[in-house]
């Protein structure tokens, strides 16, 4: 048995049970009222006349009646309590489509930035090497005699050592970055439809969930309203693996505040209690790039 109520019906309840408790005490009021002559009469000269208290119109007779009355009315107010449902303000997204504009072209996700050129090498150094001073001295002579037959044989020369070889740089480790993609077999979706069974009806329920998370939260801008500003903003941001939303930016902004007022929307998804479904590819996690279309239309 479903009792859920809405606002309007929960204050028209309060109102029942408050005529009903004013309703009564007036008909006891009255009921009272109208025996007070005939009971003045009947009680003359009597002590009950001179208190102006009367057995008939004792109210305190009625203490069982008032008790039940109030303990209906108590039963009552707590069904309505217990039976007030808010309700979650739907939003019509017939006429909005998460289908890019036609004239606009998407740049394809940028993995990482290539590394820059090695820098040019320095220039050789020239040193000057300083005159040979010659200085005149007078030449020395050896005596050379020979007396007996010696064969000359030169001094071996010792080998030059060889020059050490200078210790390769060491190569920067490349640090691994995932791929960003932008179409994968399983697209990211977004929360709250995970109890539907098909795949198409889960994609076309997040499709819908989205459309009204974004036209339910966005506010269009003063400035935008006043100059009649109109037009559709294009946010891109990367699904993570985990479901969150990263490297949002504007992407198309047709001006007057709209495209900030879409990238706020778009970063406030990380704040919700659900995080999106990452898509994915051979059946594991990917990043997956996904563009936004925001209509702005004036009403």
């Amino acid at each position: 048995m479903d009792l859920s109520i809405t606002g309007l019906q929960f204050g028209a309840g309060l109102l029942v049970l408050a005529a009903l408790v004013i309703g009564a005490i007036l008909l006891v009021r009255n009921m009272i009222g109208s025996k007070s002559g005939q009971l003045s009469e009947k009680y003359k000269g009597t002590a009950s006349a001179n208190l102006k208290k009367y057995p008939e119109a004792n109210v305190f007779n009625l203490s069982s009646t008032f008790w039940r009355l109030g303990l209906v009315c108590s039963i009552g107010l707590s069904i309505l309590a217990f039976s007030w449902t808010t309700y979650d303000e739907t939003i019509n997204v017939d006429d909005y489509t998460l289908d890019l504009p036609v004239d606009m072209e998407i740049e394809p996700p940028r993995t990482a930035e290539p590394p820059p050129p090695p820098p040019p090498p320095p220039p050789p150094v020239i040193e000057a090497v300083p005159d040979e001073e010659i200085v005149d001295e007078a030449p020395k002579f050896k005596d050379q005699t020979v007396t007996k037959d010696v064969v000359n044989t030169p001094a071996p020369r010792p080998k030059p050592k060889p020059k050490p070889k200078p210790k390769p740089k060491p190569k920067p480790k490349k640090e691994k970055v995932d791929e960003i993609f932008q179409v994968v077999e399983q697209m990211p979706r977004f929360p709250g439809c995970e109890d539907v069974s098909s795949a198409a009806e889960k994609t076309q329920c997040a499709q819908t969930k989205l459309l009204q998370y974004i036209y339910k939260n966005i506010k269009y801008p003063t400035i935008a309203r006043e100059n009649g500003v109109e037009g559709t903003a294009v946010v891109s941001f990367v699904v993570e693996k985990d479901g969150s939303i990263t490297d949002a930016k504007i992407i198309r902004d047709p001006g007057a505040g709209c495209g900030e007022e879409a990238l706020r929307v778009v970063q406030k998804m990380n704040e919700l209690s659900a995080k999106w479904t990452p898509g994915k590819q051979r059946n594991e996690n990917v990043r997956v790039q996904f563009n936004l279309p925001v209509r702005f239309r004036l009403e």
